[in-house]
């Protein structure tokens, strides 16, 4: 990979404030982590691969259904949204919010939850968004931009990097409705719209963190 090729500063960031939103789930501090594990994750994990795909929305994705434990000498229970190794846990009514806003953008599975004493637990699933949308308007964003060299195609392909802070710019008209997505070419967390974000702040749910793009 190269190193990066342009940083591009745009003087309007702060007319772009509140538009668009980082969404994941926020650090417990002082070292705490939820206490919950996958506890059938091996029988999860596909041939070939090393950890737990994230959902894709293909029916009957995982051999079986994903079980969640709770490990109180680990931590707390879970809150409304979690992560474990990239994939999203969330709760029943974090799941209806993102359905009602959002449903064709998400994937979402089911899971058993059983309490430390082995009683069932609240309903939660593995979550992913699956939308992806190539939106930036690099002209307008301060971004860097690196080279990676796809060795199948023999092209540089290009990547967005957010590491040492940016400034991000959607296209509205390339969105259209869209109030939650990934932005292609960047390894970041969701993106949602200021309408995803005014629903998630007044419903007040634990555990969701959002961070505006435009300085990030």
């Amino acid at each position: 990979m190269t190193e990066p090729t342009a940083i591009k500063i745009s003087v309007e960031v702060a007319s772009h404030k509140g538009e668009f939103f980082l969404v994941d789930a926020s650090y417990l501090g002082n070292g705490r982590v939820s206490g919950i594990e996958i506890a059938n994750e091996e029988k999860l994990i596909h041939p070939g691969m090393n950890v737990v795909s994230r959902p894709n929305g293909i029916p009957d994705q995982y051999p079986e259904r994903p079980h969640l434990v709770h490990v109180p000498e680990k931590g707390g229970m879970p809150r409304d949204l979690e992560e474990l190794a990239g994939i999203w846990i969330v709760s029943e009514p974090l799941k209806q919010l993102f359905e009602h806003m959002a449903a064709e953008a998400f994937a979402f599975v089911a899971c058993d939850f059983s309490l430390a004493d082995g009683s069932p637990g609240p309903q939660y699933y593995l979550g992913n968004v699956l939308r992806r949308i190539d939106a930036l308007d690099e002209t307008a964003s301060r971004v860097r931009i690196k080279l990676d060299h796809n060795n199948q195609t023999g092209e540089d392909e290009k990547l967005y990097s957010l590491v040492g802070g940016a400034s991000l710019v959607f296209n509205h008209d390339v969105l259209g409705d869209a109030h939650i997505f990934r932005q292609d070419h960047m390894g970041a967390p969701p993106i949602c719209d200021r309408a995803m974000f005014d629903a998630l702040s007044a419903a007040n749910f634990s555990g969701v963190r959002l961070r505006d793009v435009a300085d990030i």
